[in-house]
C-alpha cells in the first residue's frame, strides 16, 4: 500500500483534525502518500482530493471542527455514487481509505468494503453512541463544554431560585446528558434509552423544594423531547419558574480536551497501521484504555448501550 486517503463525514467532532493529523504523519513515517478527501464523500464523489504533507497538518492538533471540512450526501447512499467514489479514489491511485465520522460515515465505509475497497473506521462524534468503543473522538470536548455551561446556569438558577431546563444533543444516545447531568449534579437527568414519568420528576422536585431547596437543574437529552415541550409538561405539574436553555451546536465547537487529543491520536494511528497490514474494512476503538479493532460491518449490526448503572446512580446522588 503505496497511497492511502483519509476523510471527516457527518457532523464535525472536537478532535477530527488531531485524528487526520496523525493518519498523515503515521503514514509519511511509514513511507505512505496520504491524501486528503475534502468536504466527506459528497468531496469524494468530485474528486475534491490533495496530498498532504507534514507541514499541511501543522498547527491544527488544538482546532476544533475539520480542515478537510465535512458534507452529509444522499447520492453517496446509492450504488451508483459508492462507483463514483470508487472511480476517484483508483483516478488518484489510493489503495485504502481512512474515515473518521458517526455512524452514516460507518455505513458509507462498510459500502465502500463490500465493494471490495479496504477502509478503516475511526469514530468520531460527539454523542459516544458508535459500538465497539468505550469513546468516541469529540465526546469528552462537547461534554466540559455542557458542564461548564451548567455551572454558569446553576450560578443564575441559584440567584433567581428558578429551575432551569438544559437541553444537550442526544437523538438516540443519551451520553451527554448522562454524563453532563451526573458531572454537573442535575436534580433530573432524562435519556432516550429510559422512558420518564413526569408525575414521578415533579414530585422529586417538590420534595427537594419541601426541604429548602429553591432551584433545580434539569438535563434533557433533544432525542426524549425538545427543552421547551418538557418546561410546558412541568408547569403542568408544578408551578415552579422555569427557564430553558437549548446548548444546541456550541456543544461541537471548541478546541479539544488533552484526552480527546490523545485519544484522536491513538485511533488515527492504528487505523494507518491495519491498511499497511492489509487489514481493510475493520473500524478501530478504545476498550480499557486498550486499541482494539474489530469487522466494521459486524459492529454496525449491533447497537450502542449506556451504562445505566451511572443513570441509576444520578437518581440517587440527585435525592
Amino acid at each position: 500500500m503505496k497511497r492511502i486517503g483519509v476523510l471527516t463525514s457527518g457532523g464535525d467532532a472536537p478532535g477530527m483534525n488531531a485524528a487526520v493529523r496523525a493518519v498523515v504523519r503515521k503514514g509519511i513515517f511509514h513511507d505512505v502518500e496520504v491524501y486528503g478527501v475534502i468536504g466527506g464523500y459528497a468531496g469524494l464523489m468530485n474528486g475534491n482530493i490533495e496530498k498532504l504533507e507534514l507541514g499541511s497538518v501543522g498547527d491544527i492538533i488544538h482546532r476544533g471542527g475539520t480542515f478537510l471540512y465535512s458534507a452529509r450526501s444522499e447520492e453517496f447512499k446509492t450504488k451508483e455514487g459508492q462507483q463514483k467514489g470508487i472511480e476517484q479514489l483508483k483516478k488518484f491511485g489510493i489503495d485504502g481509505l481512512v474515515v473518521i465520522g458517526g455512524d452514516g460515515s460507518y455505513r458509507g465505509a462498510k459500502a465502500l468494503t463490500e465493494q471490495g475497497f479496504p477502509c478503516v473506521g475511526v469514530p468520531g462524534t460527539i454523542d459516544n453512541d458508535i459500538p465497539g468503543t468505550e469513546f468516541t473522538i469529540g465526546f469528552d470536548t462537547a461534554l466540559n463544554t455542557v458542564i461548564d455551561a451548567i455551572d454558569k446556569i446553576r450560578d443564575t438558577a441559584s440567584s433567581h431560585e428558578r429551575t432551569f431546563v438544559v437541553e444537550v444533543m442526544g437523538r438516540n444516545a443519551g451520553d451527554i446528558a448522562l454524563w453532563a447531568g451526573l458531572a454537573g449534579g442535575a436534580e433530573t437527568i432524562l435519556i432516550p434509552e429510559d422512558p420518564h414519568d413526569m408525575k414521578d420528576i415533579a414530585g422529586r422536585l417538590k420534595k427537594g423544594h419541601e426541604r429548602g431547596k429553591k432551584h433545580s437543574i434539569i438535563v434533557v437529552a433533544e432525542g426524549v423531547m425538545n427543552g421547551y415541550e418538557f418546561a410546558k409538561k412541568l408547569k403542568e405539574e408544578t408551578d415552579f419558574d422555569t427557564r430553558v436553555t437549548v446548548l444546541g451546536h456550541v456543544q461541537r465547537g471548541g478546541s479539544p480536551t488533552a484526552f480527546d487529543r490523545v485519544l484522536a491520536s491513538r485511533l488515527g494511528a492504528r487505523a494507518v497501521e491495519l491498511l499497511l497490514e492489509g487489514k481493510g474494512g475493520r473500524a478501530v476503538g478504545m476498550e480499557k484504555n486498550q486499541l482494539v479493532d474489530y469487522d466494521i460491518i459486524e459492529a454496525l449490526a449491533k447497537e450502542h448501550t449506556l451504562d445505566l448503572n451511572l443513570y441509576k446512580l444520578s437518581k440517587e446522588l440527585s435525592i
